[in-house]
């Protein structure tokens, strides 16, 4: 059996409240000591020197849209460069199963894109399709929204009872073939069309598992921020599962007033919030009303050539958009394009609505109704915000202990959110390292043990034997990003070394070919309440 010694690096376990020296043998795909007495192996084994580096648990990204580029290579780096060895797909309610994905692959095309090689109708299909092929793991929830599309399609009303049955059938189905949690999206259809009762329905298999709803709330995170929590404690509650906030960007005092009063009233509950100020989705979830996005792709590129359609808009709709609490009137310089299918549309990458309307000779609104029919909806974009947020503000939101770590990334796209490739980086770098918002034990338990715990990922999360050897080695002075909104697709550095499952995945920096990743099913053998 292959051996594998990380030899005189600081051990953070995810247990113990600071970092031990000690050496850490994994024998197959488990660690089977950590010893502070030196360990010694035969010549054929492999050593890793971890001499001024911290061993960390493999992170866990608890929220990326990585499920369909995770074959990428380049997208693998940019992942163990940030010692991330587990991914969570299914978010924000669409993704390609249960189905035939072509749902999520049209209208999440700017923000999963197309999965290679599903072709499947079940989670089950799904996780088969990562299984020895990437070098990493993907975990998955199912996706709400598209439960509701393989039974209602887009349509813009309540659920039957029957639907709701059928409904909840596909869900049983998902956490049957392993599925670890189950996600809404609240500003994109067709989540948006379900109502509390609907949701809760659906979360009522999640009970005896113990698994999470996740959810990107309905309504905004800024000004809306306590009515969209009220309806995730009421779902939470209804259903009897804990719940779990997606980018839970509201204002750190608010955030923790909200979270602090959801433990107090018994509602188990944490949140991912990435620490950047700008986001980012698709261009159409802004700049088109619900019924355009829930219409056929052809249906709504011929309406937005329509002269009457465009003048309804500018008329009934754009001035929602100004009234945003998170963009305002500003938005034509705050919405940057970050990628567009349309090939003629590839000058316009890194600029701004403004900036293309200006480039164009017309105003912003057409700029952005163009480049949506022109890329058949194909289209995402980074989008800033009118207040900037401090890092005190930030840090103090990543310190709150309900918080897991979540990217949000985004790997389509020429200029995409720098937040992919930089995200854990940057914890490490400035909340951990620079600012000391979190020590290492303490960014250890938010962004490994933690998302492990309240995701059942079985024996990940800690280091210690039997667990499984996911394992991040971290140069605690190099580890920095660097991919800024100028450069986005730059990579992090002082992450060199990785192993997944035991396996060398990275090395010097450097991708090894290995491949033990896989689909990960949910493990409640391990299972613990976080609060």
């Amino acid at each position: 059996m292959t051996r594998v010694l990380i030899s005189g690096g600081l051990v953070v376990d995810g247990e113990s409240a600071a970092p031990v020296r000690a050496d850490v043998l994994i024998e197959g795909d488990r660690i089977v000591a950590v010893s502070v007495q030196h360990l010694t192996v035969g010549p054929d084994d492999t050593v890793i020197d971890a001499t001024d580096r911290l061993v960390l648990p493999g992170f866990i990204d608890a929220h990326a849209h990585a499920e369909g580029a995770v074959f990428d290579p380049e997208v693998q780096l940019a992942l163990l460069r940030q010692g991330i060895t587990t991914v969570i797909g299914g978010q924000d309610g669409v993704s390609y199963a249960p189905g035939d994905g072509r749902y999520a692959s049209e209208y999440f095309a700017a923000i999963n894109g197309p999965h290679p090689t599903y072709r499947g109708s079940r989670v089950a299909d799904l996780l088969r399709t990562y299984d020895g092929e990437i070098p990493l793991g993907v975990a998955y929830v199912v996706p709400a929204g598209t439960v509701r599309h393989e039974v209602m399609g887009a349509d813009q009303r309540q659920a039957t009872p029957d639907e709701r049955a059928r409904m909840v059938t596909l869900v049983r189905e998902a956490l049957d073939d392993g599925a670890v949690g189950l996600s809404t999206g609240l500003d994109y259809v067709p989540g948006i069309f379900a109502d509390a009762d609907e949701i809760a329905a659906l979360c009522a298999p999640l009970a005896d598992a113990g698994l999470p709803y996740v959810t990107h709330m309905r309504g905004g995170y800024e000004d809306n921020a306590e009515f969209g929590v009220d309806e995730v404690a009421r779902i939470g509650r209804a259903a009897g599962v804990p719940v779990h906030i997606s980018h839970f960007h509201t204002p750190a005092d608010e955030a923790w007033r909200l979270m602090d009063r959801l433990a107090a009233e018994g509602v188990s509950a944490t949140f991912d919030a990435y620490p950047y100020t700008r986001g980012s989705s698709i261009l159409g979830m802004t700049m088109l009303p619900p019924e355009m996005n829930a219409a056929p792709v052809a249906e709504t590129v011929a309406a937005l050539g329509d002269p009457d359609v465009r003048e309804h808009l500018r008329r009934d709709w754009f001035p929602r958009v100004a009234r945003n609490p998170s963009l305002g009137p500003e938005w034509p310089d705050l919405v940057t394009l970050a990628h567009t299918a349309a090939e003629d549309w590839a000058w316009a990458h890194g600029r701004t609505l403004a900036e293309i309307g200006d480039a164009r000779g017309t105003d912003p609104i057409d700029a952005a109704l163009d480049v949506l029919a022109a890329a058949r909806l194909n289209a995402n974009v980074v989008m800033a915000v009118r207040n900037q947020r401090p890092v005190a503000d930030l840090g103090r939101l990543i310190a709150h202990p309900a918080h897991i770590g979540g990217s949000d990334g985004i790997f389509i796209g020429a200029h995409p959110h720098p937040r992919a490739r930089g995200t854990f980086a940057t914890y490490l770098a400035t909340y951990v390292r620079d600012h000391a918002y979190l020590d290492w034990a303490e960014a250890v338990s938010h962004l490994s043990t933690r998302p492990a715990d309240r995701f059942q990922l079985g024996a990940r999360g800690r280091l210690r034997p039997g667990s499984i050897a996911d394992i991040a080695i971290v140069d605690p002075e190099r580890v920095r990003d660097t991919a800024t909104y100028a450069e986005p697709t730059e990579l992090a550095v002082g992450i060199d070394d990785v192993l997944v499952a035991g396996r060398p995945v990275l090395m010097n920096g450097r991708l090894t070919g290995a491949r033990p990743g896989g689909g990960i099913r949910a493990d409640a053998s391990h299972r613990r309440s976080l609060n």
